[in-house]
């Protein structure tokens, strides 16, 4: 299961990837064979059931996680090869992420938490980047405010904020919409989606939202740890 992309064109690889845990039966498979390519600009959705391994998989991707077994690269590196703080170095800047629980750090307000990738990428003038993607997801008058002084749908926009502030050349996202009302969810994904085609970015994004699914370029499925495109 794959299309053709030229190697150039190819930000994430994934080949054969397995997934095992220890759970209290025994070993447990979590994904089995997993193979797929992630090309430049393309949006790529991929759904599941709950408990399917769909965030695992997103996780092992851009290297949060590590594999049981396969191969996974980003940026052409192989993700086995490096520690847990080269492969964070081999994100920064180059990859953003947008969680369904926000992630924002509490003691930080809203302009501090888009500063910190900014500030991790080594980036100058962190503050004008921060406040320009802000002002892009129209919370420019929010810059001071905490995150427990948001809506959901502001700390999402937040976030938004955060994954694109950088320019990344791809950006993870995990159930955007999952914590979100509908009509709320609704305004989140017109606004991921905005930013996507202003940025270039490719998205891989896992949901099961058939709404936020139905936008993108193709649509894979996991199912019994095996990853297929959707008919």
């Amino acid at each position: 299961m794959d299309t053709d992309h030229t190697p150039d064109n190819i930000l994430v690889q994934a080949s054969r990837v397995g997934k095992q845990v220890n759970g209290p039966g025994g070993n447990l498979t979590i994904l089995q064979d997993v193979s797929l390519r992630l090309a430049s600009g393309e949006v790529t959705a991929i759904l599941g059931a709950s408990g399917s391994g769909k965030s695992t998989l997103l996780g092992l991707l851009a290297g949060l996680d590590e594999a049981s077994s396969g191969t996974i690269e980003l940026f052409g590196t192989p993700l086995n090869s490096l520690t847990e703080d080269q492969r964070a170095a081999l994100r920064a800047g180059k990859v953003g992420f947008v969680f369904q629980s926000f992630q924002l750090l509490p003691g930080m307000t809203a302009l501090e938490n888009v500063m910190l990738p900014l500030e991790l990428a080594g980036v100058s003038r962190p503050i004008d980047g921060a406040r320009a993607a802000l002002d892009q997801v129209g919370l420019s008058n929010r810059l001071n405010h905490y995150p427990g002084q948001l809506s959901g749908g502001e700390q999402q926009r937040v976030a938004i904020a955060r994954a694109f502030a950088s320019a990344p050349q791809v950006l993870f996202a995990d159930e955007p919409t999952g914590s979100l009302d509908q009509a709320t969810g609704s305004r989140i994904i017109d606004l991921l989606f905005q930013m996507r085609e202003q940025t270039g970015a490719a998205l891989l994004l896992v949901t099961h939202d058939e709404r936020l699914a139905a936008r993108c370029d193709r649509r894979l499925k996991i199912e019994n740890g095996r990853l297929e495109a959707e008919a």
